[in-house]
């Protein structure tokens, strides 16, 4: 793996990845292809450190968490841009990009609030699609169990010196039980330009997604309904030649429509749950660069509000929701952010350093502006071994659920304050002919932290500020690359990868729903390997143990609270090319194992997915 010709935005200025003094985790195409999943939650999985809850079939609902802290915690970005949603962590996969589309991911495990702003509490994840510069037409048809049939196609052409890409894509199942179909419709565009010394970067997104939510939010009722629809556009401009400024702007709209019962409600059901949400931002950043220094700074105004008729607090005069006869948004909430971002790095043979601080100012702090600071170290103790130190502060604001959320079995708190931590890290890199090791450990000492909790004889969820969570954690992987063997070795990739992690604060007393219910033991085993010149196997094996536990729901009442049981989980796929064409067969979940990420709610077990799929390939040029 080249490690100097990935550039990567764990730091304020790019950096190439073998100089990064934070633990980052790159996905790349060629990764992508061989993983023997169709969905970007479930390829997430794979990544140390990362832990996906998953509600439904073929990413119907994915939570991103890492490191013991919560789906809220993880910023989303798509070529950059923030989409994270404000009412709730639950829509931050709704992206509306299939994986055929992704260049690479960026993985950063641990704060990022200096860099991306508030809410990269735990990390944050850069999904990066291919440049409409290189993009290549292609199409992908896949089909399986239960119904499942899924189409991607990408489709490139240039108008004079403008270059496009578009993107389309989608999904249907009829799920694997009762009231767990699924459907979903991706399209995608993004447009480059170079107008003298400056490039242009356009993007422009809409999903749709319908799905049976079977016990999703409570076993209660289990025929639960929810439609989501997401609209997304950026504009940006920077520096052609060393992207030395760029600035940006964007907007996000989000549609969600809950049901409680999908049929038949009963007389005391009032309404479905109407949530409309925006988005706008404008972010602006300049890099001065002078010998062995960089010096960054940034400013970023994002504004957030969202319409309903349960979160907010109540308006003069309702607005009809749009497409229904009777429903009203009779709720509103807004709030907006400004942060001013400054990063110096500075490199000296073997050492380097790169300090930096976010001043945020908002209503919803305690004094209306904070500070988060953090730097990060390096040196290099022979050519492949880096040690590393870190030292971040960072904070999480509440979203609207949290705020304004009521219902039967929910109830939300206005007084909520922002979450704040501190994480110190330190850790090795190895780098070595494609040799590529790194083992971390860190501390985040997290208060005020957020979480929806239910005494133990109580019926109803309560979101409270716990006083203080502080999570340990210990990670290690090893990856060999390709190019260690010789070609026609039957092993062409291994990794081994290893997350513990153990919080001070256990759940005693009450049931916590997300944060005491962190991944405590991450084990993944994954091989590529060569069957012939054109075929291929690939595999992977993971060993998964989740701390705290959920109070398991049977004949109309809850259940003394069991713990998450630890599960083995085995994937596999078999692909072969020819020419153009590739052909593969998957299968997930080879030991039909009952996994539950979320209290009540059973995953699918053995799945088996085959497709085709064509990609043109470019004529070499001598």
């Amino acid at each position: 793996m080249d490690l100097d010709s990935v550039i990567v935005s764990a730091q304020f200025a790019p950096t190439v990845q073998s100089e990064l003094l934070r633990v980052v985790h790159v996905i790349r195409a060629e990764e992508i292809q061989l993983a023997p999943v169709s969905d970007l939650g479930a390829l997430l999985e794979y990544v140390r450190g990362v832990d996906i809850r998953q509600r439904g079939i073929t990413g119907a609902q994915s939570d991103i968490s890492m490191r013991g802290g919560t789906f809220d915690q993880v910023l989303v970005l798509l070529n950059g841009i923030n989409i994270s949603d404000p009412q709730t962590g639950h829509h931050n996969m709704d992206i509306p990009v299939d994986i055929t589309a992704i260049e690479r991911i960026e993985v950063l495990q641990g704060s990022g609030a200096r860099i991306f702003g508030p809410n990269a509490f735990a990390g944050a994840i850069n999904i990066i699609t291919s440049s409409p510069e290189k993009a290549v037409p292609s199409l992908s048809l896949r089909g399986g169990l239960y119904g499942t049939a899924e189409l991607a196609t990408n489709l490139p052409f240039r108008t004079k010196k403008v270059y496009h890409v578009l993107s389309l894509s989608g999904n249907t199942t009829d799920g694997y039980t009762d009231n767990t179909d699924f459907m979903k419709a991706n399209a995608f565009y993004r447009m480059n330009a170079k107008i003298g010394k400056i490039k242009t970067d356009v993007q422009a997104g809409y999903i749709l997604k319908e799905f049976g939510a079977n016990s999703f939010y409570t076993p209660k009722f289990p025929n639960q309904f929810e439609a989501t629809s997401t609209i997304f556009a950026s504009a940006g401009l920077s520096d052609l030649n060393n992207q030395s400024w760029k600035t940006s702007v964007y907007w996000r709209r989000h549609y969600d429509r809950f049901e409680l019962f999908r049929n038949d409600p009963p007389a005391w059901y009032k309404n479905h749950n109407y949530h409309l949400s925006d988005v706008a931002g404008a972010s602006v950043e300049k890099t001065f660069s002078w010998k062995k220094h960089k010096t960054s700074l940034g400013a970023d105004f994002r504004m957030e509000h969202i319409f309903s008729n349960v979160l907010g607090t109540t308006m003069n005069s309702p607005i009809a929701v749009a497409g229904t006869d009777s429903a009203f948004y009779t709720k509103s909430a807004q709030r907006n952010g400004f942060s001013i971002m400054a990063e110096h790095s500075y490199t000296a043979k073997k050492f380097s350093v790169s300090g930096g601080a976010l001043l945020y100012l908002s209503h919803q702090l305690e004094n209306d502006i904070s500070v988060y600071p953090g730097i990060d170290l390096g040196y290099q103790i022979i050519k492949p071994l880096r040690i590393f130190a870190t030292a971040n502060r960072s904070l999480r604001l509440p979203n609207f659920t949290n705020l304004y959320y009521s219902s039967p079995t929910n109830i939300g708190n206005p007084l909520l304050k922002p979450e704040e931590a501190i994480s110190i890290e330190g850790g090795l890199k190895w780098d070595h002919k494609n040799i590529l090791a790194e083992v971390a450990g860190f501390q985040r000492y997290g208060i005020n932290m957020i979480d929806w909790v239910r005494h133990d004889t109580a019926t109803v969820w309560e979101c409270k500020n716990l006083t203080a969570v502080n999570v340990s954690g210990i990670e290690a992987g090893i990856s060999v690359l390709p190019d260690f063997f010789r070609k026609k070795f039957f092993i062409q990739r291994f990794s081994v990868n290893y997350t513990f992690l153990v919080s001070d604060k256990s759940s005693e007393g009450f049931v916590s729903q997300y944060v005491l219910d962190y991944m405590k033991h991450k084990l993944d085993i994954r091989a590529v390997h060569r069957i012939t010149d054109n075929a291929g196997l690939t595999w992977q094996l993971g060993w998964q143990d989740r701390a705290g536990g959920y109070t398991p729901f049977s004949e109309g009442v809850y259940l003394a609270e069991a713990p998450y049981k630890p599960v083995w989980l085995a994937d596999a796929g078999v692909f072969y090319q020819w020419k153009q064409l590739r052909f593969t067969v998957n299968a997930t979940n080879l030991f039909n194992t009952k996994i539950i990420d979320h209290a009540n709610v059973s995953q699918p077990g053995f799945m088996l997915m085959g497709g085709i799929s064509w990609k043109y390939e470019r004529r070499k040029t001598k």
